[in-house]
C-alpha cells in the first residue's frame, strides 16, 4: 500500500505487466490474422524475457541491499509478490491462447505436430534432416558432473533427458542439451501432404533423434523436458582507467552472460525427481523465483515465425509511401532548403533516410556529417552511407552509445567497423546515455557555413523502421540547426554547457521546461483561460511531473494522455485527476513517437521528442525535445492525434478499474494506425 500523504500513483512494474497484458489481448483477439495473433505471443515472451532480466532483476538487486523503492513506496518484496501473481494469471491465459490458434490453424490445413504425432514417411524426412542440419550443433552436458550454473545461457532453451535403459547394468542418468536456435530455425515445415502443411518445432526434432545422440551409452528410453534460466542483464561497468570505456563495455558484456539467475521455468510434467536435482545442480533455492510451465518455452521465435503461403493469416501489406514532397530524384537537401518536412514511419518510406545520407556523402559542397545511434539495423545501410561519405573524404562524426541495452555487442562491432574506415566516433560515459537521434549535415554555400539537420523520436535504423510508428524532422531552420550544432559540440567536449535557443535537451533542463509549461496551463486554467496539455509518450513514471501534472488536473487544465507502455498517474481520480484522460493504443505498429502540445492561451506549441517522462530520461541521458514552428507540420500532428484520441477498436484505458478495458464509443470504427495510414496516403 502507497505510504501516507503521498499521492496515489499506479506501481511501475505493475502498470508494465498491464501493458503487457495489452500485447496478450493482441494474441487473444480473433479479428487479428492468425499467424499474427501467433506472433504477438512472441513479442509477449519476449517482452516479459526482457522484464525478469532487467526490473525483476533490479527488484532483486534492492531486497540484497534492504533498500526501499524510492518511486514507489513499496518493499520490493511485496511487488515481486504481485508481479508473481500477475505472471501466474498471464501464463495461464497465454497458454490457453496458444492452444487455441493451433486448433484454428488445423482448420486452415496448418497443423504444428509434435515427435509422436509423425507418419513413418515424416519420421524419415526428420531423422535426415536432423542428421544433416542439425546434430552438429547438439553437445550434451551430463547432469552427474554438471557444475557450474553459469553453464546454462540466457536466452536460450534446454532440453532435460531423462535416461534409461532396457539393460539392467546401466544405470539411469540425465542430461541437459541446448536447443541451437541461434544456428538452426526453431520451426520445420514438413512435406506437404496434400493442402496440409506441417510445422514442427526444433525441440521435438530432436527429442524425435534422442537414441541418435545417446545410443554410444546403451539407454533406449527418452523422455525430454524443456528448462530455461532468465539472468540478471543489469551491466555491472568497473571503470579502469587503464582501460578504453571499449574495453571496458566488452568485458562486462561478458559478465551479463554469468549474471545471477532472476527466474527458472520448466515443463510442468517434469517428474519432481529431475526437477529437484535440477534446482539442486543449478543450485535455485524455495524463495527464487520457478514457475512451471508447458512443453515449449522462448516464444519469442515466434515473432519469426515461417511463410506459410497463407496469406490471408497475415496481415494485409500497408506498404511505406513516399513523403509527397520527396520525388524520385529530387534533391532532398534543396526541399530541406525551402520547407520543414516531417517523416512519418512506417507510414512513409524510411528510404529517404537514405537517400538523404547517400546525397551528403557524394555533395561536393558537403563538409560533414555527424550522426548519433543507439541501435543500428542489423545490415545496416545508414552506417553504410556514413562509411561511403567518409571515404569520399567528408568529415564524418558518430556518437556511438555502447550502453544500448542488448545492443551493445553490435554497437562495439559498428564502432570497430566506423573506425577502420576513418570515421571518428565518439562513445559515452558511464552513468550517461546518448538517447537523442540527431544528423547534422554542414555545406559550404557561398563561403558560408549551412547546416542541415534530422531530428527523431525513433533510431536511424531501417529495421524497426518498418514496424515502429515514429517522426522524424528534416530542417534548415537556423534556430534549430544551430542548436544540434551546439549539442554535438556540447558532447565532444566532456559536455561543456551551450546556451539553446530552440532545443530542450536533458539532463540540463527539460523537465524543468516542461514543468514551467505545465505551470503557465495551470495559470492559464486559473485565470479562466483555455488550458490543455496532450501528452503522446512510451512510458509516463516520473514522480516530480506526475505531481505537477495532478496539480493542473485540479487547477481544470483538460490533460489527454496517449501513453503506450508504463504509465504510473492514474486518470478519473475524483478531485485528484478528474480532467485527465488516458488511453493507450496497442496495434500492429509498435507506438513509439513522443509529442507534446500545450494550449499555450490558444496558440499551440508543439513539441516532438526523444525522450520519456521517467527518471532516467530527465536525469541520466542525453535527450532532446524539439519545437515543431511549421505550421502546416502542426496540422498534420493535429490531426493525427486527434484520430488517436479518437480511436475506438485498438485503444484501452489507462485510469481507476479493470485493467485494459478497451475504450468503446458510439459510431464509425476507428482504428487510429489505419485511419493514419489513409490519411497520410491520400492528403499529400
Amino acid at each position: 500500500m502507497a505510504a501516507r500523504n503521498k499521492p496515489q500513483m499506479l506501481n511501475r512494474e505493475i502498470s508494465w505487466l498491464y501493458f503487457n497484458g495489452r500485447v496478450l489481448q493482441e494474441a487473444a483477439d480473433k479479428k487479428n490474422p492468425l499467424i499474427e495473433r501467433l506472433k504477438f505471443l512472441g513479442i509477449f515472451s519476449n517482452n516479459r524475457d526482457e522484464f525478469f532480466r532487467v526490473r525483476v532483476a533490479t527488484l532483486n538487486r534492492m531486497i540484497k541491499v534492504e533498500k526501499m523503492l524510492y518511486d514507489t513506496y513499496i518493499n520490493p518484496k511485496k511487488i515481486l509478490h504481485r508481479i508473481g501473481e500477475i505472471v501466474i494469471a498471464q501464463e495461464k491465459e497465454f497458454q490457453l491462447i496458444f492452444e487455441s490458434i493451433v486448433e484454428e490453424f488445423a482448420g486452415h490445413n496448418i497443423h504444428v505436430i509434435n515427435e509422436k504425432q509423425l507418419t513413418p514417411t515424416q519420421g524419415e524426412f526428420v531423422r535426415k534432416y536432423f542428421q544433416e542440419e542439425v546434430r552438429v550443433f547438439l553437445f550434451p552436458l551430463m547432469i552427474s558432473s554438471f557444475k557450474d550454473i553459469s553453464t546454462l545461457i540466457d536466452k536460450s532453451i534446454y532440453l532435460a533427458v531423462s535416461l534409461e535403459s532396457s539393460n539392467p547394468e546401466i544405470a539411469p542418468d540425465y542430461a541437459l542439451i541446448e536447443v541451437p536456435t541461434k544456428s538452426v530455425s526453431r520451426f520445420l515445415i514438413l512435406p506437404r501432404e496434400g493442402k496440409s502443411v506441417y510445422v514442427m518445432l526444433l525441440d521435438d526434432v530432436i527429442r524425435f533423434c534422442l537414441s541418435e545422440i545417446f545410443f554410444l551409452l546403451g539407454y533406449d528410453t527418452f523422455n525430454a523436458y524443456t528448462v530455461k534460466v532468465t539472468r540478471d542483464a543489469e551491466l555491472d561497468i568497473d571503470i579502469d582507467v587503464s582501460k578504453s570505456f571499449l574495453e571496458v563495455m566488452a568485458e562486462s558484456i561478458k559478465q551479463r552472460k554469468s549474471g545471477n539467475p532472476v527466474r527458472f521455468v520448466y515443463d510442468n510434467s517434469m517428474p519432481k525427481e529431475l526437477l529437484k536435482l535440477l534446482r539442486k545442480k543449478l543450485d535455485i533455492q524455495k524463495d527464487d523465483p520457478i514457475r512451471g510451465g508447458g512443453r515449449y518455452h522462448n516464444f519469442k521465435d515466434f515473432m519469426s515465425f515461417p511463410d506459410l503461403g497463407h496469406p490471408e493469416l497475415e496481415y494485409p501489406p500497408l506498404p511505406p509511401q513516399r513523403h509527397p514532397d520527396i520525388n524520385p530524384n529530387t534533391s532532398i537537401i534543396s526541399l530541406m532548403k525551402q520547407k520543414d518536412i516531417m517523416l512519418h514511419f512506417p507510414y512513409q518510406t524510411f528510404r529517404h533516410v537514405i537517400d538523404l545520407l547517400r546525397e551528403a556523402s557524394i555533395d561536393p559542397r558537403v563538409r560533414s556529417i555527424k550522426m548519433t545511434i543507439y541501435r543500428a539495423a542489423k545490415n545496416s545501410s545508414v552506417i553504410n552511407a556514413l562509411i561511403n561519405a567518409a571515404r569520399n573524404g567528408k568529415h564524418v562524426t558518430v556518437y556511438m552509445e555502447l550502453q544500448a541495452r542488448f545492443d551493445e555487442e553490435a554497437n562495439i562491432y559498428w564502432t570497430e567497423r566506423l573506425h577502420e574506415e576513418g570515421v571518428k566516433v565518439i562513445h559515452s560515459i558511464p552513468g550517461f546515455k546518448v538517447h537523442s537521434k540527431l544528423l547534422l549535415i554542414r555545406r559550404k554555400e557561398s563561403s558560408r557555413n549551412i547546416f542541415y539537420a534530422m531530428l527523431s523520436t525513433g533510431n536511424f535504423n531501417e529495421d524497426t523502421a518498418r514496424v515502429y510508428a515514429d517522426d522524424s524532422l528534416l530542417t534548415s531552420d537556423p534556430r534549430i540547426c544551430q542548436d544540434v550544432s551546439n549539442a554535438f559540440h556540447q558532447m565532444e567536449s566532456a559536455y561543456r554547457p551551450f546556451r539553446y535557443k530552440s532545443l530542450i535537451l536533458s539532463p540540463f533542463s527539460m523537465r524543468n521546461y516542461f514543468i514551467r509549461l505545465v505551470n503557465q496551463e495551470i495559470k492559464n486554467a486559473k485565470s479562466g483561460k483555455e488550458a490543455w496539455v496532450i501528452i503522446k509518450l512510451n512510458n509516463l513514471v516520473d514522480e516530480t511531473i506526475v505531481k505537477k501534472l495532478y496539480k493542473a488536473s485540479q487547477a481544470g487544465v483538460k490533460i489527454k494522455l496517449i501513453i503506450r507502455g508504463t504509465c504510473v498517474p492514474i486518470p478519473g481520480i475524483r478531485r485528484l485527476s478528474e480532467n485527465m484522460d488516458g488511453i493507450s493504443i496497442v496495434d500492429r505498429f509498435l507506438e513509439h513517437s513522443r509529442v507534446i502540445v500545450f494550449c499555450n492561451d490558444s496558440n499551440p506549441m508543439y513539441y516532438i521528442t526523444s525522450a520519456d517522462w521517467m527518471v532516467r530520461n530527465f536525469d541520466n541521458r542525453i535527450e532532446v525535445a524539439c519545437p515543431i514552428y511549421d505550421k502546416s507540420i502542426q496540422e498534420e500532428l493535429w490531426h493525427m492525434l486527434q484520430i488517436q484520441l479518437s480511436d475506438n477498436t485498438k485503444a484501452r484505458f489507462l485510469g481507476e478499474g479493470k485493467p485494459n478495458a478497451y475504450r468503446r464509443t458510439r459510431g464509425p470504427k476507428v482504428r487510429s494506425q489505419l485511419v493514419i495510414y489513409d490519411y497520410l496516403t491520400a492528403n499529400p
